[in-house]
């Protein structure tokens, strides 16, 4: 061969390498999978026949991100403040630190709750309308210092939404801590705890982002603390009660209102946006996933976001729910051998709704289902609970991504944590939803664009086996294998 023709292969094969280097999408790929991987930085994917096609559109732009995160319970605090300081330092960094899933996005509870030690209101004096003893001192112990902890390690701090579940006994028409509405009278009483527990908090350090107006309006059949309100009552004390309240003190403060199931979503939109006047001080809505351990309730969520365009619509509440946790068995998270309350309890006609399910699967197509359906935020319950489920008061048993034996000093990050770090780690607060083609119905799929530029996309099997997929941003495109029962969250670096 001369040296000419020497010289042109070369400069073919030089010009077909680059190329092909200047078309490959070049992306860090992080997967958990029932296989054992947690969050693990995979790579080296050989190309298989018949892949599916991921087409991202940045062009196309949907939501944007306010985070993602869970929920400080006195449940959790307390357990803690049980733990030795090493166990309790590294649950912290593993929730709120830049190198753990960095939350952004979290919720707390107003007085007690069924995930406290017992019953209490900040408001223990009866018939205290001007609430001159208003006390948070039943939050010192535990539920305060967990925050400042999560506090002291987020490098990007998180907002807090605060939730009553109910009034003190003495403002209710039921003189009780669960069921019963809010008298008329107390309403202003009412309106003004929301603005004395935001003094209280800020004395600590602590800012409020948001509240949610009440836990589950419509009730839990009178199990725990609860308070009633239609949705035409919560409108009206939002417009005329809360929010004029807090407009007066000067709190720089989001309110939601409904706080509770997807499937009747409707109703509670209609009234709180009828009008300019009732929409005034809403600034979105709030919701919960109980109605179904599978279905999203795209229409209902869609419904939602066309009413109020400009407002929030956030997941405030999800969790394993009526079910002891299984102890370091990771496989267990994949099985659909989970129940909730539906399974037992829902009328006849709602028992499909409530089939057996594996958590991990419910987690991540409800999590994707919800991103692709203008749901905003995502924020989970319990972040700490015992082996028990618990403790809570009610014994209303649940799962959290973080179980721990208190007396062993002994610390279970389940395959929950990892799933909801996929999101929260990497798709940030201000990021923005992109549109996708997905050509394989068995993935499911969304996408986010980050304020710096980067993509994070984040694909689930819950399928028994590896699938491929090109992945593609432009002209640029590269295959990836996902493994069998896997969640992969994909971060193009497109600077």
């Amino acid at each position: 061969m001369n040296t000419n023709l020497l010289f042109l292969t070369f400069l073919l094969f030089m010009i077909v390498s680059c190329n092909s280097t200047d078309n490959k999408l070049v992306a860090d790929v992080y997967e958990t999978s029932a296989g054992g991987n947690k969050l693990t930085k995979v790579s080296g994917f050989t190309p298989e026949k018949n892949s599916s096609i991921i087409k991202l559109a940045p062009q196309q732009k949907f939501q944007t991100i306010t985070g993602f995160g869970g929920s400080f319970t006195e449940a959790s605090a307390s357990l803690l403040n049980r733990l030795s300081k090493g166990k309790r330092d590294t649950i912290i960094q593993a929730y709120f630190s830049d190198k753990g899933a960095n939350y952004s996005l979290t919720r707390t509870h107003m007085n007690s709750c069924d995930f406290s030690l017992g019953q209490y209101s900040y408001s223990p004096v009866e018939d205290d309308i001007h609430l001159e003893h208003f006390t948070i001192k039943e939050d010192q112990e535990d539920l305060i210092p967990m925050i400042k902890d999560a506090l002291k390690v987020s490098k990007d701090g998180f907002k807090i939404i605060a939730s009553p579940w109910t009034a003190a006994p003495w403002m209710k028409d039921n003189n009780a801590w669960v069921g019963g509405k809010l008298l008329p009278k107390y309403y202003d009483t009412w309106a003004l705890f929301f603005s004395k527990y935001i003094n209280a908090y800020k004395k600590e350090g602590i800012d409020i982002w948001g509240f949610t107006v009440e836990n589950e309006p419509l009730g839990n059949n009178s199990n725990w603390e609860s308070m009633h309100f239609s949705p035409d009552e919560m409108t009206n004390f939002v417009q005329h009660h809360l929010g004029p309240r807090l407009e007066k003190d000067t709190h720089q403060v989001k309110i939601l209102g409904y706080d509770q199931n997807r499937e009747d979503l409707k109703e509670w939109v209609d009234s709180m946006y009828q009008t300019e006047a009732s929409s005034n001080y809403f600034d979105g809505t709030a919701i919960h996933w109980y109605a179904s351990t599978y279905e999203v309730y795209a229409k209902e969520l869609q419904y939602a976001h066309y009413k109020a365009p400009s407002k929030y619509l956030i997941q405030t509440e999800a969790c394993i729910d009526s079910q002891i946790p299984v102890w370091k068995d990771d496989a267990w998270y994949w099985r659909k051998e989970a129940t909730d309350w539906g399974f037992d309890w829902a009328q006849e006609k709602d028992k499909h709704l409530h089939p057996k399910y594996a958590p991990v699967n419910r987690y991540a197509r409800d999590m994707i289902g919800c991103l692709n359906n203008w749901v905003d935020g995502w924020v989970d319950w319990n972040m700490v609970l015992d082996t028990q489920g618990g403790p809570n008061w009610f014994k209303n048993w649940c799962i959290a991504p973080v179980i721990v034996d208190p007396k062993k000093d002994e610390v279970y990050f389940t395959p929950l944590y990892y799933t909801m770090a996929h999101f929260s780690k990497y798709i940030r607060p201000d990021a923005t939803i992109i549109g996708l083609e997905n050509s394989d119905i068995e993935l499911k799929v969304t996408a986010a664009e980050n304020t710096d530029g980067s993509i994070a996309v984040v694909v689930f099997n819950e399928g028994t086996t590896q699938k491929s997929f090109k992945l593609s941003l432009g002209e640029k495109e590269s295959t990836i294998t996902i493994s069998a029962q896997a969640i992969q969250t994909i971060l193009i670096n497109t600077i």
